[in-house]
């Protein structure tokens, strides 16, 4: 076994696009960071050895790696399997350690169950990841003394400790749908082996996958619109823990749109159609023929100006609703099509004063009817220009605009676009998209 890391296939600091013809082929996504994260995290908290496959190479999930490493877990990678990571315990049980990494990453907040666990106690810096509005610890602050939990804050970061182990049933009702609070009582209820019942949880593809790992481990899951539970496993524990993570939908949904505004046909692999149904739903209002089966996603655009119609996109988190992540790509394809257009996601109300002054670089007429609502009719013609990508799926839906506009768009910021995506260039190229790398 070897611990080298697979490292993504591009370095440029800028890229070009430039319009060309209708994309068409087929592209295997790579796995999904967001399902990632939470797994990686999972298989800690469960403090045996988890053999983790399709395990994605963009900078969030590296750095999720290098924590699990410097947090007293080993991480090994099978040698030809690039992809896969085991994580395994160690017998080193030091003083919870200074993880100044997690300031890099939003979901360095999923580790502190097994921080907890393993050291009593997690210390950890603010979260970062993308810039796309306040998004506060309050809530996993709730969850955490819902599990007898002490919390403490200050200007660097904040800190939560273990109290004397409890027994019994943790109750708890979310205010909202959060995934990062759903995750974070999950992986308690795993750490203290206690049973959880959890109102209003997030439901999303990434939290299902969640609970489809702890199942493999002989934890009983039961999940309705308005109630998860979790129950301890009856028997003992189970060798040769394998999962797998999930294909990335947003990246797929990215790949869809691209499609989509060049009038292709194309095929999308690796994805799970449950994943994806919302977008789907979103791409048929527009007149976009697109199906998924069998883990494929099929696109077959043709020229769907004539009869494309206006599409409301509102971002949210009950089961089944449209993911956040897909509505900056949504956007760029509306941009090129007949109709008047409502966008809303009030679940990262920064994300919008991030996209749209990019856009509008490239000539995007958008009408913002709030901070978290906008509006746009179409087409637009765009022109290319330089725009940088300020978050990762910013960066991703002006790659999309710029497979539209007249004239070359060079997309700067590429180091937020790697957080998300190990290569969607590359995909996107493998595509026929005519993309090229920027030397400074």
């Amino acid at each position: 076994m070897t611990t080298t890391a697979p490292t993504p296939t591009w370095a440029a600091e800028v890229i070009a696009v430039r319009p060309g013809p209708p994309l068409v082929g087929t592209v295997t996504v790579d796995g999904s960071k967001n399902a990632a994260l939470p797994l990686l995290a999972s298989a800690a908290a469960l403090g045996r050895p988890v053999r983790l496959s399709n395990t994605p190479a963009n900078t969030d999930v590296q750095i999720m790696l290098a924590l699990l490493q410097q947090a007293g877990w080993h991480v090994v990678r099978p040698v030809g399997e690039p992809t896969t990571a085991v994580i395994m315990p160690t017998e080193n049980r030091c003083a919870a350690p200074a993880l100044a990494q997690a300031a890099h990453i939003r979901a360095s907040y999923y580790l502190v169950p097994a921080l907890l666990s393993r050291h009593g106690e997690a210390r950890l810096p603010w979260p970062g990841g993308c810039r796309i509005g306040a998004r506060g610890m309050e809530l996993h602050f709730a969850v955490y003394k819902a599990f007898g939990d002490r919390t403490a804050v200050d200007n660097s970061g904040y800190r939560v400790e273990a109290d004397t182990p409890r027994t019994g049933t943790v109750s708890l009702v979310l205010p909202f749908r959060s995934r990062g609070a759903t995750v974070a009582a999950m992986l308690r209820a795993v750490t203290t082996g206690r049973p959880l019942r959890l109102g209003e949880p997030n439901l999303s593809p990434e939290v299902l996958c969640v609970l489809d790992a702890l199942e493999t481990v002989g934890w009983e899951t039961r999940t309705s619109k308005h109630l998860l539970t979790l129950t301890p496993p009856s028997s003992g524990q189970i060798d040769d823990i394998v999962w797998e993570v999930p294909g990335d939908k947003i990246e797929a949904g990215t790949l869809a749109c691209a499609i989509a505004a060049t009038c292709g046909t194309a095929r999308i692999e690796g994805v799970h159609g449950r994943d994806v149904n919302p977008l789907i739903a979103t791409l048929r209002r527009l007149g976009i023929p697109a199906g998924a089966d069998a883990g494929i996603l099929s696109v077959r655009a043709r020229d769907t100006r004539s009869t494309s119609r206006g599409l409301r996109a509102i971002a949210s988190l009950s089961p089944g609703g449209l993911d956040a992540d897909f509505e900056p790509p949504l956007m760029a394809l509306a941009l090129n099509l007949p109709g008047s257009h409502l966008f809303a996601d009030a679940i990262n109300p920064g994300r919008h004063s991030n996209l749209l002054p990019q856009l509008a670089r490239l000539g995007a007429d958008i009408e913002e009817l709030s901070p978290t609502e906008c509006r746009l009719t179409g087409p637009q013609r765009l022109t290319g220009t330089g725009v940088e990508a300020t978050d990762i799926r910013t960066g991703s839906a002006l790659m999309v605009a710029g497979l539209t506009a007249r004239g070359v768009t060079t997309v700067g910021g590429l180091d937020q676009l790697r957080r998300g995506h190990a290569d969607l260039p590359g995909k996107l190229r493998a595509l026929g998209a005519d993309i090229c790398e920027v030397t400074p």
